[in-house]
């Protein structure tokens, strides 16, 4: 198993996991290789330190600066991703009919509800004009469907 330090065109820094070079490399021919955060598909393979298991690297003390500044976009990219979770989980998916739904819950046509899909900005900005709070939120393409 290979595990690769990837990034995509927006700087989201994520690994990736292949059963051999060779795999990755047909993966990302294929087009099959993609940003976990915003589902860009222009990623760059970045480069990988080998992992050393000496004492001295436990030693908690010896964290440096640098591999800590490294952990804070993975920290709050995993934060992201379970906010998006949290919103996936917790809410009615009402696809290309949110703008019709949204109005329907303001106006007390139905009963009230958390509800998600897909506006264009066109019918966005006319919900909001309207009094209707939106908020756009990208959905990574993995959390839309099975994860292999």
């Amino acid at each position: 198993m290979k595990v690769l330090n990837l990034s995509c065109a927006h700087g989201h820094s994520f690994e990736g996991w292949f059963a051999s070079d060779d795999d990755f490399q047909s993966q990302f021919e294929r087009g099959l290789v993609e940003c976990p955060l915003c589902s860009d598909k222009t990623i760059t393979r970045l480069p990988t330190a080998p992992r050393l298991n000496v004492s001295k690297a436990r030693d908690p003390t010896l964290v440096s600066a640098e591999s800590t500044n490294a952990a804070v976009p993975m920290t709050m990219q995993a934060a992201w991703l379970r906010a998006v979770q949290h919103v996936m989980a917790h809410t009615d998916d009402v696809g290309e009919r949110f703008a019709e739904e949204a109005r329907r819950i303001h106006y007390g046509e139905v009963d009230e509800r958390a509800i998600r899909g897909r506006a264009t900005l066109d019918e966005a900005q006319a919900l909001q004009e309207e009094g209707i709070a939106v908020l756009a939120l990208p959905v990574p393409a993995a959390l839309k469907g099975p994860v292999q």
